[in-house]
């Protein structure tokens, strides 16, 4: 790609500029106050990670890449890697299938996952590589595990790794069923959409190990105190994530009888989906307004061999939830 960076910047786009330009953004939004995270997203350039991305929807969308003829289509597709937003990098039948998430979430991630010297850490969706790539810098390759469903994203990662010489331990396999060979794990972080928490995971962590993915439209931080129990509440950030392909669809929300402007306010679309199939819209709708209009941090978790439960405040009630069915693993 060396020599098409080499035109990129005759164009007026310079990729080392553009990548340094996103890492001062990110570093005054404040989500890389960690100054070990901010020398990871300098040290790891993300246009590495996406040759190509894709824009538009369905039968609309367009192809942007690194190896395009026209030096302007290649402007814009450098200026779309390092804009802070989420990109399309697979589709099948017109649906997406991975993607490489928004940088800033991924900052906000990686700081909300408290990772620490010597932690193992496991990565449930490897996507492009370039969230395994910041961990690998920050940890080293033997403590950075990997997985994806599907093996053509989980080679086409390990090559973007390698390509920065990053060599972490990448598996193309089920994601719910963890790494069971690299436990025990300090560490294990989702960067896919769950309908509820993997009971497998649990039995990968030592006492003590933090569990951070996204749950509804938000990012569950759990403390796992053993194989059989973790607890713990959501963080304040949104999350939208593709899903863990093959675990079966998160449950739906049925909205029936609510409010357009209440079905388009994000904190109580967060609510409705973490309580879908406990709760009729009505009734979530009610709470939400009794209970103040409650925010994401009011949220939390249990898991346990038993079952998993949501709860508004407090675990122990009065307003607890048994999350959806998990269907097939995935």
């Amino acid at each position: 790609m060396g020599a098409h960076m080499a035109q990129e910047r005759e164009h007026g786009v310079d990729p080392e500029a553009a990548h340094a330009a996103q890492v001062r953004e990110l570093a005054a939004a404040g989500v890389l106050r960690d100054p070990v995270w901010r020398a990871a997203f300098a040290a790891v350039p993300r246009h590495v990670f996406v040759p190509w991305f894709f824009t538009g929807r369905g039968a609309g969308h367009e192809r942007l890449w690194g190896e395009d003829p026209d030096p302007a289509r290649r402007a814009r597709w450098l200026r779309g890697v390092y804009s802070d937003e989420p990109l399309a990098t697979r589709l099948r039948d017109g649906e997406l299938v991975s993607s490489s998430s928004q940088p800033s979430l991924m900052a906000k991630m990686l700081s909300a996952l408290d990772v620490r010297d010597g932690h193992n850490v496991l990565e449930i969706g490897a996507g492009s590589g370039y969230n395994a790539a910041l961990l690998c810098h920050r940890l080293g390759d033997g403590l950075v595990t990997t997985v994806d469903l599907d093996p053509d994203i989980a080679e086409s990662a390990r090559a973007h790794l390698a390509e920065l010489g990053y060599h972490p331990v990448v598996i193309a396999g089920d994601g719910a069923r963890g790494a069971p060979a690299r436990a025990p794990f300090d560490r294990i972080i989702g960067t896919c959409s769950l309908p509820r928490i993997p009971h497998a995971w649990l039995g990968q962590c030592r006492p003590g190990a933090r569990v951070l993915a996204p749950l509804s439209t938000g990012l569950i931080a759990l403390r796992v105190r053993d194989a059989d129990f973790a607890e713990g509440g959501f963080q304040h950030t949104p999350a939208y994530f593709v899903p863990l392909r093959g675990s079966g669809a998160a449950p739906g929300a049925p909205a029936g009888g609510i409010p357009y402007e209440l079905l388009a306010n994000e904190r109580f679309q967060f609510m409705l989906l973490l309580t879908a199939g406990a709760l009729h819209p009505r009734e979530a709708l009610d709470l939400w307004r009794r209970e103040g209009r409650p925010a994401r941090e009011r949220f939390g978790v249990t898991v346990t061999r038993g079952g998993q439960w949501s709860w508004l405040d407090d675990p122990q009630g009065p307003y607890v939830w048994p999350l959806g069915e998990s269907g097939q693993s995935g």
